[in-house]
């Protein structure tokens, strides 16, 4: 995810809510947050309150502490009222890490798309001690550091159930067009994608919520990657057909509850920003692709700033979903290096 400058979008909001803790920002919506061990050190969980009980969107990762503040949560904010259904946005771990355990020791409806229960299931099942190697030829292909390449080739690889529940067999699916009622409102349900597929977002009919998981964020850029499953994935065209067709829907008076940063205003403008964004950093990276580069080669125009050890693996499909987008819309070609790796060059 990379950072984009918040240009006239407000949000309500200078802090967001402590451990624990919740900011009610609309009549029984609340925002809390679940911690995560990394540079984006949270992910915004949301419960909405259906009178008998509690709807929550995301989760959080499946680790110990995510679950003591859970139940922390439940017995303070959410007034010891019942979960009956977790919905997930999307399948990235932060997101339906705990679906599994609300569904089994709690008794909630998992409610998600369809490609993100499968997803999420197949991973969770699909536990790797060593690199398989297709991703180790993938990460050659990118032009990955050979440090890098080889420290990580050392390690045990990190796997979804890692951070992910268990998840039982069985979910409600959700799809485009539906009207999903919770929290008092009635939502109709658009999907996104590019960050993750099937990607879920939520139009309050009744008032100006939004609740846009990872999709759309206040101050950084959903990442958008490529990975080993589907090397030749164009992401970036499914993101930039989601958003293009998503703002339509917008309202500068929407009040939009991403899945990262703070809740903001001004949905149109943000999203022109981000869509901006990345047709900014394609025509930078074309400049860039004069001469032959790899995935690896092209961090400094598509990000412009330094990108760490941390950040190394995100930022790496990150500009492979560029550079495919641009061998896919025919702009540049590519030839294979002695490495393995795939050199693009501007054509």
């Amino acid at each position: 995810m990379t950072s984009v400058p918040e240009v006239s979008v407000r949000t309500p909001w200078e802090t967001p809510p402590a451990q624990g803790e919740a900011i009610e920002v609309a009549e029984g919506v609340l925002w809390m947050r679940q911690p995560l061990p990394m540079k984006l050190d949270h992910v915004n969980v949301y419960a909405l309150d259906d009178g008998d009980g509690w709807t929550i969107v995301d989760t959080g990762f499946s680790t110990r502490k995510s679950r003591a503040i859970w139940e922390e949560l439940m017995a303070g904010p959410l007034q010891g009222k019942p979960i009956k259904r977790v919905v997930a946005t999307h399948h990235h771990p932060d997101h339906i890490g705990l679906a599994g355990w609300f569904q089994s020791e709690h008794g909630c409806e998992l409610v998600t798309t369809r490609t993100a229960w499968l997803f999420s299931r197949m991973l969770t099942l699909d536990v790797q001690e060593e690199w398989p190697t297709e991703t180790l030829a993938y990460y050659r292909s990118a032009g990955m550091d050979h440090e890098i390449y080889e420290a990580r080739a050392k390690d045990r690889p990190f796997n979804f159930a890692d951070t992910v529940y268990p998840m039982p067999l069985g979910f409600t699916r959700i799809k485009q067009g539906d009207v999903f009622r919770m929290g008092g409102r009635d939502w109709d349900v658009h999907i996104g994608n590019g960050h993750a597929p099937e990607h879920a977002t939520f139009w309050s009919r009744d008032d100006n919520l939004v609740i846009t998981g990872d999709q759309i964020l206040s101050s950084i850029s959903p990442n958008i990657g490529v990975y080993a499953t589907e090397p030749m994935a164009d992401p970036l065209a499914d993101w930039l057909e989601a958003c293009e067709r998503l703002i339509h829907l917008a309202r500068p008076d929407h009040l939009a509850l991403g899945g990262h940063k703070l809740p903001f205003m001004r949905l149109p403008l943000r999203m022109r920003q981000l869509i901006d964004n990345h047709h900014g950093a394609l025509e930078r990276l074309l400049d860039h692709l004069d001469k032959p580069q790899t995935a690896a080669d092209c961090f400094s125009p598509l990000f412009k700033r330094k990108i760490g050890t941390g950040e190394y693996g995100l930022a790496l499909v990150e500009s492979v979903a560029h550079v495919n987008h641009l061998y896919c819309i025919g702009q540049v070609t590519r030839t294979k290096r002695e490495d393995g790796a795939w050199l693009y060059q501007r054509k």
